[in-house]
């Protein structure tokens, strides 16, 4: 009987050690996801597309590195450190496959403020790093420097604690004209920020209310003072790189790699800046020295913490909305999905960790995240091979790099700005889609929305609309009786963006219906429309028709502005019994079995 119990306590004990070991093998999957993709990682079919890639990549990371140190006011060796680190940092923790995290002009010009505010030109009296040097850099530098990590540090420790208390949910607060509004405001921002260079002139550090007009006025008042030269290398290099960039966008189907007009730049300004000595001939500002290496790591300065905290709570709301919003991309693009929380501690950790050695506050870029889509990459081993180069130009290219012209990178952040400021189109799409509608996909499933369509509950609304959708492919087959449908299935979002659902189904059909009803939805925004026409659109890839009774002129009219929706067939209709009719009249054919009530 002894012996018994002893082997039912042991069978019950080997029971709780099994589930509490598949407990933290999934806990660390779901923390570390590079657990999950990496040991099924194809060499085969993945690693030529994703060296291609990382080697692409390296060039835009070193171009850009170099380029938003200098917008963050600090020595560009440190643009490449922080185009290293935090990419390793996101490969591991970071769930998109296709985002390449590192320097950022957003957040870079966040931490501008606080270095030119703690650290400004006329300064040479501050109190960090003093009791030895840093790369050779001078005291000034390692000063400014250390505002820089200061700011990535404890805008990374905000983005962990948003992890910690779960706030990746509240993302929906952030809709799509949000987002956009705040990205072409802060790329304005940062052209305003490289005027100095381009045009070649002194401008004194000007903040405040009103200071992006104050910096414009300064500047007509000193146009003489405009450096004829760096004017003229400035509008050159802007030509060749929007010209470039151009053409391999219309012809990327037929080349399978692009030129890295950004890298063949930045060697030919260089070399033509060492040949005809521009520095002194014309005094022309050029990059200058460069150090090699990595220097040891090192704490942030505790001391600055109080502060520079306005900007670390702009660098971690920043720089995290505009990463997810890629990352979100991503997984749409590539069928996978991201979890808001996990990256909340990826990003958070990208600017943590890397603050020790010396990095500027990261994000994920637009124009990188673009580049892996163009150059065919499959997974983040393309931003970890970037690495390797970029490692490669910190310790042998780098001091090739004195000669390079401070016009020419910023000619370089211009135009790789120019996604961003281009979304002042879209001011005229959200005033002409100012009330909005909402729409979905075709077995018939007929939905009626009983509630405004907004950006607080539209996210919900979409994902419980979703999971019938997928539900319906999952189960695509004929009914014995049409009539059987399913009744009164309420959605509750977070404004109760709620609609009953009924189901009736044809007979042995490949395509299956759905009809919206949106007599009830009586208030919709920008977020809604956006939502319906992304419903529409990815219906349509799966095969699923969509119609929409109901709706009001003006949603109508929203939704035709919005998107490309389809012309060969009707998809409005005056009544659910409208739509119905036209669904049976298109699938006269596969004769369809009963009447369908709604």
């Amino acid at each position: 009987m002894t012996g018994a119990k002893r082997k039912k306590k042991s069978v019950l004990w080997s029971k709780m050690y099994t589930l509490h070991w598949e407990d933290i093998k999934q806990w660390c999957k779901r923390r570390l996801p590079i657990l999950e993709w990496a040991p099924h990682y194809n060499l085969k079919e993945n690693l030529l597309p994703d060296t291609v890639s990382g080697i692409m990549l390296a060039v835009q990371q070193v171009t850009q590195g170099l380029a938003f140190a200098i917008l963050s006011s600090v020595h560009p060796v440190f643009g490449l450190y922080g185009s290293l680190f935090p990419a390793i940092i996101y490969a591991i923790f970071g769930m998109g496959r296709h985002v390449a995290t590192g320097t950022f002009a957003l957040t870079s010009l966040i931490s501008a403020n606080a270095v030119e505010r703690l650290v400004p030109q006329s300064s040479q009296n501050f109190t960090m790093y003093s009791n030895s040097s840093l790369l050779g850099l001078s005291e000034f530098e390692a000063q400014r420097i250390g505002v820089a990590v200061a700011v990535s540090f404890l805008g990374g420790v905000i983005q962990v604690a948003m992890f910690v208390l779960q706030l990746g949910s509240a993302t929906f607060l952030l809709t799509e004209p949000v987002i956009s509004a705040m990205t072409t405001g802060a790329a304005t921002h940062v052209v305003t920020s490289q005027v100095k260079y381009l045009l070649g002139i002194k401008i004194p550090y000007i903040s405040g209310p009103l200071g992006f007009f104050y910096i414009y006025a300064y500047v007509f008042e000193n146009i003489k003072s405009v450096q004829l030269e760096a004017l003229l290398l400035s509008l050159l290099s802007i030509v060749v790189l929007v010209l470039v960039k151009e053409l391999n966008e219309q012809f990327k189907r037929k080349i399978k790699v692009v030129l890295p007009v950004d890298l063949v730049l930045i060697i030919a300004a260089s070399f033509a800046c060492y040949c005809t000595n521009m520095e002194h001939t014309y005094g022309l500002e050029v990059v200058g020295h460069i150090p090699k290496g990595i220097p040891p790591p090192r704490a942030p300065p505790m001391n600055i913490f109080s502060a520079v905290v306005t900007e670390a709570f702009g660098v971690a709301l920043v720089g995290y909305v505009a990463s997810l919003a890629l990352a979100q991309g991503s997984a749409k693009k590539f069928k996978y999905s991201v979890d808001d929380n996990q990256e909340f501690l990826a990003h958070g950790l990208s600017n943590v960790i890397p603050s020790f050695f010396f990095c500027i506050p990261s994000a994920a870029a637009m124009g990188r995240t673009a580049g892996l889509y163009s150059t065919g990459a499959k997974t983040q081993v393309a931003c970890l091979i970037s690495c390797i180069f970029i490692l490669i130009v910190i310790y042998a290219i780098g001091p090739l790099l004195y000669w390079l012209p401070m016009c020419v990178l910023a000619s370089i952040i211009v135009v790789g700005l120019k996604g961003m400021l281009i979304q002042f189109r879209d001011l005229k799409k959200y005033w002409n889609v100012d009330k909005i509608d909402w729409e979905t996909t075709p077995l018939m499933k007929i939905i009626s929305i009983n509630n405004p369509l907004v950006f607080l509950n539209v996210k919900k609304f979409h994902t419980d609309l979703k999971n019938i959708i997928q539900r319906e492919n999952a189960s695509n087959h004929p009914l014995d009786d049409i009539s059987k449908c399913e009744q009164n299935m309420l959605l509750n979002s977070l404004s109760n963006g709620s609609y009953n659902e009924e189901a009736s189904q044809p007979c042995l059909t490949e395509k299956w219906s759905l009809v919206l009803d949106c007599g009830g939805l009586t208030f919709f925004d920008s977020s809604g429309v956006s939502m319906l026409v992304e419903v529409y659109m990815d219906c349509k890839d799966m095969n699923v028709d969509v119609s929409l009774a109901n709706c009001t002129d003006s949603l109508i009219k929203a939704m035709k502005y919005y998107g490309n929706l389809d012309s060969e067939r009707p998809i409005f209709f005056e009544s659910v019994s409208a739509a119905i009719s036209n669904i049976y009249s298109n699938k006269s054919s596969n004769k369809l079995c009963d009447h369908s009530e709604v």
